[in-house]
């Protein structure tokens, strides 16, 4: 070796160490222990931080580079994978639609499975609504999917009851804590980040093209199913629904500012999300704004925490399941038989009727499923929501003593979105109550939340061997939710393809209106007793006044 060669020796636990070689050819190395210190600190309910060795129930923490390095608009499906026995289902509305995240197997038949999700110490309470089914096929987006992944420090995953309690049942299927980001001391830092996600379909079904439209080897019997006459080689066309897919775009970009002094630190950031999906005419985009600031007073005992969000959010043709309104059930079940492109310009020109028309066979309406031409679903039976939502949070954090403090949380989320849905004339009278002049829906939902709580937090050792950890706290917690729709088909001497709720048919329109209003009342206790940092003790209560109890014999349950 050469005269200044010097030799490294690294072992874990231990200190690093390294010696000039010169010219020596036996060297002793005496390493010492190293003293960092690897008591992992996590995220637990209610915003409160515990040592990990201290809980007595699993909890999985992921940083935000994992959530952000494969990023997913809904950073909800980011987690698959990552997290032990959590099994998340991404729907098929498509980009932006709603996910099911089940903890360890489903808990109930008749009831949600999912877990429950907390931002900041502070539930997230609403949830999506249900799909259409049959006759709708609405898709629907989740509250959770509204949140920027920019945003996100770090979340964390409580799994089982002990994990969940001081949330009551609404955590019975478990929790996902998020944690978000604020402003950092000492400088400023700017993030941009840019992707582009390109979406084809992973997996198809394999077709047959040896036997056409028809049943039992016979053209009649079916205009849907395709096991009829043995086909002719010239006449296989050879269709799959590959052929009616598209290749679908998301377009994500985001900048954040971070800074501030020891006393006040500034966060904000600012993310678009543009996406066309795989189905035509499919759209999502939604635009994300979000200021936070920190402040301390009074030598760092008084710490002030606010922020506002805003979030704008708007979709075309998120499809759920179904049958009638589904574009996918006639690119599936299009006949072998049949030559598809011809249907690929879906309306023609009627002189009859002064109007842009349906083109479709008239074999493959009829049947149990009733089914349209797929283009003329995308493009002419079309579902839009437009929505937009605040969130308003702040805190205040008191040290009264080094071992005593006591902290308060107030947050409002509000949100208020339009649905629509135009089918167009000439489509299947099946969905448009028996009117020849279109259909028209519109919905306009209001959701509020208000969230509230005060907690003593204590944490104080006694001696070098015991330790106290605890919190007491009470909530309040005020949900409501109200939706006014009106629907119905264009009346018969109305203007076809006029879309407002004016020109509905008298006799057939209908007007709904649906909401109600919860108020939970709260208090709750966590006190953990700890000995030499090796055996610990917690007891965990929490007792809730629910309104829709106020009148029964029990107006209350303890957990």
């Amino acid at each position: 070796p050469s005269a200044d060669a010097v030799l490294e020796i690294n072992y874990l636990g231990y200190e690093p160490i390294a010696q000039a070689v010169g010219s020596r050819t036996n060297i002793t190395f005496t390493l010492r222990e190293s003293a960092v210190d690897v008591d992992a600190v996590v995220v637990t309910a209610l915003g409160i931080k515990r040592s990990e060795k201290a809980l007595s129930y699993n909890v999985q923490q992921v940083n935000s580079e994992d959530i952000v390095a494969n990023k997913d608009v809904n950073f909800i499906n980011s987690l698959s994978g990552k997290v032990a026995g959590v099994t998340i289902n991404s729907s098929s509305g498509g980009v932006g639609s709603a996910s099911k995240v089940v903890m360890r197997g489903q808990k109930s038949i008749s009831q949600s499975s999912n877990a429950l999700y907390v931002i900041d110490g502070v539930p997230m309470f609403t949830t999506a609504r249900d799909g259409g089914t049959e006759f709708a096929s609405q898709g629907t987006t989740d509250p959770i999917a509204d949140i920027n992944p920019e945003d996100i420090e770090s979340m964390s995953v409580l799994n089982g009851a002990a994990a969940a309690a001081l949330y009551g049942s609404d955590a019975a299927n478990g929790a996902i804590v998020v944690t978000t980001k604020r402003g950092k001391a000492g400088y400023t830092s700017v993030t941009v980040s840019s992707s582009t996600e390109v979406m084809s379909p992973f997996i198809l079904p394999d077709f047959q093209n040896r036997y056409g439209t028809g049943l039992n080897g016979q053209r009649s019997g079916s205009s849907i199913y395709s096991w009829g006459e043995k086909l002719r080689r010239e006449a296989r066309y050879g269709y799959t629904p590959n052929d009616y897919f598209e290749t679908g775009h998301v377009y994500t970009n985001a900048v954040t500012v971070s800074g501030g002094t020891d006393k006040n630190q500034t966060y904000f950031s600012a993310a678009s999300v543009n996406s066309d999906g795989i189905i035509p005419n499919n759209e999502y985009d939604r635009y994300n704004f979000t200021f936070r600031n920190t402040s301390y007073f009074l030598k760092d005992r008084l710490k002030l925490d606010a922020s506002a969000s805003y979030i704008y959010q708007k979709d075309q043709n998120m499809t759920n399941q179904g049958v009638y309104s589904n574009p996918l059930v006639p690119a599936y079940l299009f006949p072998r038989g049949e030559n598809f492109d011809l249907y690929r310009k879906f309306e023609r020109y009627n002189e009859g009727t002064k109007l842009m028309e349906q083109f479709w066979s008239s074999d493959m309406e009829g049947g149990d499923l009733r089914m349209q031409n797929p283009y003329w679903i995308n493009y002419r039976n079309l579902r839009n929501t437009d929505k937009k939502r605040y969130m308003l949070s702040f805190s205040a954090s008191y040290d009264i003593l080094p071992w005593l403090n006591v902290a308060g949380r107030v947050r409002l989320d509000n949100s208020n979105s339009l649905y629509t849905q135009k089918l167009y004339a000439s489509s299947n009278t099946t969905i448009t109550d028996g009117g020849k002049n279109g259909h028209y829906t519109e919905a306009r939902a209001y959701d509020t939340q208000t969230y509230a709580d005060l907690m003593v937090n204590i944490n104080k050792t006694f001696g070098e061997d015991w330790s106290l950890n605890a919190n007491i706290g009470a909530s309040i917690n005020n949900i409501k939710t109200d939706e006014l729709s009106y629907r119905g088909p264009i009346q018969e001497n109305g203007l076809p393809n006029v879309f407002n709720v004016f020109d509905l048919d008298d006799t057939k329109k209908r007007a709904e209106k649906t909401g109600w209003h919860d108020q939970t009342q709260s208090i709750f206790a966590s006190v953990e007793v700890g000995w030499k940092q090796m055996l610990y003790l917690t007891v965990t209560g929490r007792n809730d006044w629910a309104s829709q109890l106020a009148n029964s014999p029990e107006s209350s349950f303890f957990y």
